[in-house]
């Protein structure tokens, strides 16, 4: 079995009372003016940003403006949320909870149908909970508890299915066409 060599290198060590030794670089002669700038290329069209969570491209506008409403929203309703948790249930946790929701389904709807990314999980999750919720309010809370999910999975996974496919298009019109900025 032929083993592998530790040979060290030796390195050249510097004298420390001595200057290192000057390189010429492009870079210091660009800053100092001696080199010409190289000839313009075309103008090359910017590539959107991609980023490893599986965005793309800019995030999309927010259709208030500059106002950060849907972020003020989920603000004061995760401070609702905390006070209906620190008084155990009542109106703020249900407000806190609700108005929380509708600023994270603002920013996720937005996000997911212009192709920025994909919150299909969420969006179908949702309707499917609120089926739910609605089912045991209406009819009662059901003896064998298999039944909630007999109406939850077909809804969460047909809406899965047709939100994923216009995620999917969204997505593509977003590649061929990126936004001009």
């Amino acid at each position: 079995m032929a083993g592998q060599s530790s040979k060290r290198r030796s390195r050249k060590r510097r004298n420390p009372e001595t200057a290192p030794r000057a390189v010429p670089s492009q870079r210091r002669e660009q800053r100092a003016g001696k080199v010409a700038s190289p000839p313009s290329t075309p103008a090359r069209r910017e590539q959107p940003r991609r980023n490893a969570l599986g965005t793309y491209g800019e995030r999309p506008p927010s259709p208030f403006g500059g106002l950060p409403v849907s972020e003020v929203a989920i603000f004061v309703g995760a401070i609702g949320l905390i006070v209906g948790i620190i008084q155990q249930g009542g109106a703020a946790l249900i407000a806190g909870s609700i108005v929380c929701t509708l600023g994270v389904l603002e920013i996720t709807i937005r996000e997911h149908f212009s192709g920025y990314r994909s919150h299909t999980i969420l969006l179908a999750g949702v309707p499917a909970v609120v089926a739910e919720v609605l089912f045991v309010s209406v009819i009662g809370e059901p003896n064998p508890r298999l039944l909630l999910l007999a109406i939850v999975i077909p809804i969460f996974s047909v809406l899965f299915w047709l939100l994923r496919k216009r995620f999917a298009v969204a997505r593509q019109a977003r590649v061929a066409r990126p936004p001009m900025a």
